[in-house]
Formats: structure tokens, sequence, C-alpha cells
């Protein structure tokens, strides 16, 4: 497990709230040197705790209204890879994992509209060799979104 002090902690708040805030911003938060704060950002990619950043796009915005989480029954277990490499063809899915319990995999997606996400479950989705059945669940508004806790 990789240990992080107070200093690491600092930097990695200020990068998760803006991942392109400048360097000696952050450095005179933290009380140390811009080039101090580029050798700990290495240092915390290095260890992958950082895996990069990236630029949040505002969906709405985009026209995509609906976001919904699919359970999906294969057929059978070993039909999980195949399934997944078709899923990973849509390109509303955004995530896709291997579960416990009911389903075998879980995914969330994004559409348009309800008219949209029909669609793509009877067009797409339930045509996928080795899916049985899914369960839908649309949600009506995300309530919490955030990294993990520092």
């Amino acid at each position: 497990m990789l240990s992080i002090d107070g200093i690491d902690k600092i930097i990695l708040k200020e990068l998760i709230s803006d991942a392109r805030m400048p360097l000696n911003k952050i450095a005179l938060k933290a009380g140390i040197s811009g080039a101090a704060v580029h050798q700990r950002i290495k240092k915390l990619e290095g260890s992958s705790l950082i895996s990069g950043s990236h630029i949040e796009l505002n969906p709405k915005t985009l026209g995509y209204k609906t976001m919904a989480f699919i359970g999906i029954y294969l057929d059978k277990a070993m039909n999980n890879l195949a399934a997944v490499n078709k899923l990973k063809e849509i390109p509303e899915v955004l995530e896709c994992h291997y579960t416990t319990g009911n389903w075998s995999v879980f995914v969330k997606i994004l559409c348009k509209d309800n008219e949209h996400l029909m669609s793509l479950l009877n067009n797409s989705i339930q045509k996928i060799s080795g899916i049985s059945r899914t369960e839908t669940f649309i949600s009506l508004d995300q309530q919490i979104f955030r990294q993990i806790a520092i």
C-alpha cells in the first residue's frame, strides 16, 4: 500500500478539484516549490495512484438526458467475454461491471431520451448472443458524484 503524507493529500485534493490547476498555485497551498509539486505528482503517477487527468463533459449539453443502469442475465457464464466485447461496441455504454448476485453483468448507459433507451435495448443490447434478459433502472437524478476520499 502506498503511503501518502499531508503534502501529497493537499496536492491530490487540489488536482481532484481542478486537474488543470497551475503547479505554482498548488505549491502555494502546499507550502513547497512548484518543482517539488511536479516531483511529487510524478511519484504519485509512478505509483499508479494517479492514472491521468481528464475533462468531464456535461452530457445534457450534448442532448443525453437519460441515464440508465441495466442488469444483464447471461445464458452461461462462459458467454461473459463475448457479451462484454459486443457491449464495448455500443458507444452509449459508459461502464460495464462483472458482478455477484442476480446479474452476470451490470452496465451504465447514457441515452438522449427514453425512446433512445428503448431502441438501444431492443435493437442492440438484447440482440447480443448469450444475453437471456435484462432489467433496466432509469436514474431520475444523480445525487452524489465524487472521488474516493483521501
